[in-house]
């Protein structure tokens, strides 16, 4: 036959089945075998079937092609059960319940091996933005200081972890997920009574935390700005309430140096001596600060109102834009935030701004205006009308108008002062924090929010934090990531300088609303707190579902380029239960984070 009249062999292999999940392999190697046949061309056989060289041909390739097929097809139905299987397993891991008796640890998912490096060389390759060596290993003698410290109990759930910033030309996020897991070994159990003796262990490659390139708090140019603040002698001297490390950070370089900030401290019930030991310690520490004797005939409202002409009437207020009452315990965590944001406004113009108190109830009980424990400031020309109308602005009739039930009130004189005299109003900026709050303020600290000033941390009937430890962090990562969260793939999430939380069933809920830990007093109808905060969703506490490690210190090490965090979590916290009221865990644990500075940057 003609070569012309050969056609060539032909395959298709969209004509063979091999979808049915029921049939075998041999089957269907029968049924393919057969298609094969069916598939070859019958007119014109360039070699007879009755040719075993034909036979042997077709069936060559036949074999061939289905092996082929059968190949590719295993490859893909084995990874899509291996995916399916993972989610599975995810899936079944997220909506796990804690059981009763069960400890925390019984949740979490089988650590992975992490890779470790395997001698000092590698840890120094793996580290090059840090000096210091990574050291995992627990030191007894300081396990046992935290320990009489926070009055833990003798035997503590210890872990270490290092965090390397990476710096970066991005904006700030809320939280940011990262692909690496906070846990990559079992949590380690250390009794202090009896320390067994163990091998030194090598450290997991770091978390690496991408954060923006916001200004590092050293760089802050305060030179515009004059802090008027009223407090008594007792308050300044006792450890428990002074202020002198909180101004140190907001109104110094960090190096003993000032940032330009001036502060004039109006002190009660101080002798000279005293206004002279005052002056000394701060101006130790690198704060610009001018010292006076409050006028004990004064009451509190008054001596208040009475920093307002104080600053205006100081030889170095016409070098500030800004005049700004507030109370020994506001701190302001990011002052490079804060100045960037008063560039927006005209400080030629007469300004009052500042904030509301984020209970409702207070606004009703005392009236639309700036709560002096956020910040208070005023441009220059409207302090010269309040300093030019302060003798009539403090008569016993005023004073008697600012009682608002809870006694004569200085933000209620300030306003009636300002209101009364003129036709401008407050300027609401909403990023100063009043915290009008009580109870466990974690739903405020773990919002993933920049706040541009805080307040009523010291207790008292109101909630205790220690933001003057929060921001060390700040030295590494710069100003945007205090209070920046973090997220893992085992459901821990950081929220940055205050705590460290682990989530067993999960994270379900939407992150971006405050939890609702804190309440409004008195009088809180549960809807206090919305209209600046928004609908809180509910509280995790007693529900099994979160348990936190909250931190107590920080400290800041090798210039600037390493800062230790301590974070401790208690076992019989009332927080930490699961629904029974057992408790989520059966030891304290403590969690030391060590954050790396990213020397690129």
């Amino acid at each position: 036959m003609p070569a012309a009249d050969c056609q060539a062999l032909r395959f298709s292999t969209s004509d063979i089945n091999f979808d049915k999940p029921t049939t075998s392999t041999r089957s269907s190697s029968r049924r393919s075998s057969g298609s094969m046949v069916a598939l070859m061309p019958n007119p014109h056989r360039c070699l007879p079937m009755r040719s075993p060289m034909a036979r042997a041909l077709v069936l060559t390739f036949a074999i061939l092609a289905i092996s082929t097929l059968l190949l590719r097809s295993s490859a893909e139905v084995q990874s899509a059960i291996i995916q399916t299987a993972a989610s599975a397993k995810q899936a079944i891991y997220l909506q796990r319940p804690l059981k009763h008796g069960a400890d925390w640890q019984d949740t979490l998912p089988t650590p992975t091996e992490p890779h470790r490096a395997s001698s000092t060389g590698d840890i120094a390759a793996a580290l090059v933005n840090s000096s210091i060596p990574m050291d995992c290993d627990y030191d007894i003698a300081r396990l046992k200081q935290w320990k009489e410290k926070y009055k833990l109990g003798d035997q503590i759930e210890y872990t270490k972890r290092y965090i390397q910033v990476s710096r970066q030309p991005i904006h700030r996020k809320s939280m940011t997920a990262l692909n690496q897991s906070f846990l990559t070994d079992t949590i380690r159990t250390v009794d202090l009574n009896n320390p067994e003796p163990y091998q030194a262990e090598s450290c997991p490659e770091p978390l690496v935390a991408p954060v923006s390139q916001s200004p590092f708090p050293g760089s802050a140019n305060a030179s515009e700005f004059m802090f008027g603040v009223s407090t008594t002698y007792k308050r300044f001297s006792d450890p428990k309430t002074s202020p002198v490390n909180e101004w140190t950070y907001w109104l110094t370089d960090g190096k003993g140096n000032t940032n330009g900030g001036k502060l004039l401290l109006m002190l009660l019930d101080a002798e000279d001596e005293q206004l002279q030991e005052t002056h000394n310690i701060l101006t130790t520490a690198g704060i610009d600060v001018d010292v006076y004797r409050s006028n004990a005939e004064d009451i509190m409202a008054v001596r208040y109102l009475a920093l307002v002409p104080t600053m205006y009437n100081h030889p170095e207020r016409p070098r500030k834009k800004w005049l700004v009452t507030c109370d020994d315990d506001t701190f302001f965590p990011s002052f490079n935030a804060l100045k960037e944001r008063f560039d927006e406004f005209d400080d030629g113009f007469p300004m009052y701004i500042g904030t509301f108190s984020e209970d409702v109830n207070n606004i009703q009980r005392h009236g639309s205006q700036a709560f002096g424990g956020a910040g208070v400031f005023l441009s220059v020309p409207m302090a010269g009308l309040v300093a030019e109308r302060y003798e009539s602005c403090k008569t016993e009739q005023k004073i008697k108008e600012a009682n608002s039930g809870w006694g004569p009130q200085g933000d209620i004189l300030l306003r009636k002062c300002i209101y009364e005299n003129s036709n401008y109003k407050l300027t609401l900026l909403n990023e100063l924090w009043q915290l009008d709050l009580y109870g466990d303020p974690s739903g405020f600290y773990e919002s993933g929010i920049k706040p541009l000033s805080l307040h009523h941390y010291r207790g008292g009937g109101w909630h205790v934090a220690y933001p003057w430890h929060y921001t060390k962090v700040s030295n590494v990562c710069g100003e945007d990531c205090m209070m920046q969260r973090f997220r893992t793939e085992d459901d821990f999430v950081i929220a940055n300088g205050f705590s460290v939380a682990y989530y067993p069933q999960g994270i379900d809920f939407d992150v971006n609303q405050f939890e609702a830990t804190f309440h409004a007093a008195p009088q809180n109808h549960g809807w206090n707190l919305d209209f600046i905060m928004g609908p809180q969703r509910p509280s995790l506490h007693k529900t099994g579902r979160k348990l936190s490690w909250d931190l107590q210190e920080a400290e800041v090490l090798e210039e600037g380029m390493v800062v230790r965090q301590v974070y401790v979590r208690r076992a019989d916290d009332w927080r930490w239960k699961n629904v029974d009221g057992s408790a989520m865990a059966g030891r304290d644990g403590v969690l030391e984070l060590v954050w790396l500075g990213d020397r690129g940057q």
